[in-house]
């Protein structure tokens, strides 16, 4: 007995590859064994098989059993060696899988998926985010920065990787070159204007050096640093304070604008804001308005550009992208439920 403790604990401490490639070969050389010792009892391979891997398993069904004293020795040996070797092969399965539950809860993880989108600093806006995201695409993958002890959330296609997001190689985890899009969101436990948005421009720099080519959108708390935001290359930056602010005043000056906001700005409710790809036939702003008119939608602008209904005689541009407003399921009609 003590020799055979001391065999499995060298087998437990032995490389994973080793000790899978091992418990292959003693099923295969014992399936091998049994049915060309007793060919009668075991006419086929997977009959030999079988009651291998019932035997190794100890689950033991009983429908073939050795007769000769030579398939016996085979089956002491498999009592002996291989119940105890295959244990340990599920022991180590198990424990990977426990393995990888617990560093995906810690963060301790290396993405190596592509089109995703990463959300650095977690707090209640990060997850008005994600959950837009969800409703937007359900199966958006989403990746979470932040240095918490654990995920705030998880699910199939939510990750989190915990780190300091001016650091490198947190963002190298993440898949930082073949992401869809970075949001940064200000550090809310931070009172100071200047340092909050200080950390921001860096967690943006190290971005915007590592992967100038992804599309990054950052929470600013101060208007006055726009001008360092810009010089770092930084794609779009949305002033959380000034937002809310300004929406509050026209709130007060006419009842019922907010919800015209939340509408725009949430799948959750009313009509949403739709980029359409350009149709080849569409040769003027005037050519899309009226058929998107005829489907139900409404053409409102080109990228950032407010004014084109003023001007639909216009020609459009190859580069043109244009955003109509619209409910779900009009959107999904003109796309034919492409997003």
């Amino acid at each position: 007995m003590l020799i055979l403790k001391r065999f499995f604990r060298k087998m437990v401490e032995i490389n994973n590859y080793i000790l899978f490639l091992s418990s292959g070969l003693l099923i295969i050389v014992s399936t091998s064994l049994i049915v060309l010792i007793e060919p009668q009892t075991f006419p086929t391979f997977f009959d030999g098989f079988w009651w291998v891997m019932t035997t190794v398993t100890t689950v033991g069904y009983g429908d073939y059993s050795p007769v000769t004293a030579a398939g016996r020795w085979v089956a002491i040996l498999l009592y002996i060696i291989g119940i105890g070797l295959i244990g340990i092969v599920i022991g180590k399965i198990i424990e990977g899988f426990a393995l990888f539950k617990r560093k995906r809860l810690e963060g301790d993880i290396m993405y190596k998926d592509s089109n995703h989108f990463i959300i650095i600093g977690w707090s209640q806006k990060a997850q008005f985010a994600v959950e837009e995201i969800n409703d937007t695409n359900p199966d958006a993958e989403i990746i979470i920065i932040d240095q918490l002890k654990e995920a705030p959330i998880l699910k199939n296609n939510i990750h989190y990787i915990k780190g300091d997001a001016s650091d490198r190689e947190t963002l190298l985890k993440a898949n930082i070159n073949q992401s869809k899009a970075v949001l940064i969101f200000a550090d809310d436990s931070l009172i100071n204007k200047q340092i909050t948005d200080g950390q921001t421009l860096m967690i943006a720099s190290t971005i915007e050096s590592l992967a100038p080519h992804i599309h990054t959108v950052v929470e600013i708390l101060d208007e006055r640093h726009i001008p360092n935001f810009k010089h770092a290359r930084v794609d779009e930056f949305i002033l959380s304070n000034e937002t809310i602010s300004s929406l509050a005043v026209r709130s007060a000056f006419r009842k019922g604008v907010s919800g015209i906001y939340s509408q725009l700005l949430s799948r959750s409710v009313g009509d949403d804001l739709f980029y359409i790809k350009r149709k080849t036939a569409w040769q003027t702003y005037r050519d899309a308005f009226e058929e998107l008119l005829s489907e139900g939608a409404t053409l409102i602008a080109d990228k950032n550009d407010l004014t084109i209904n003023r001007r639909l005689d216009d020609k459009l541009s190859q580069d043109s992208e244009l955003y109509v407003v619209c409910n779900q399921e009009t959107y999904e009609k003109i796309t034919g439920g492409k997003r």
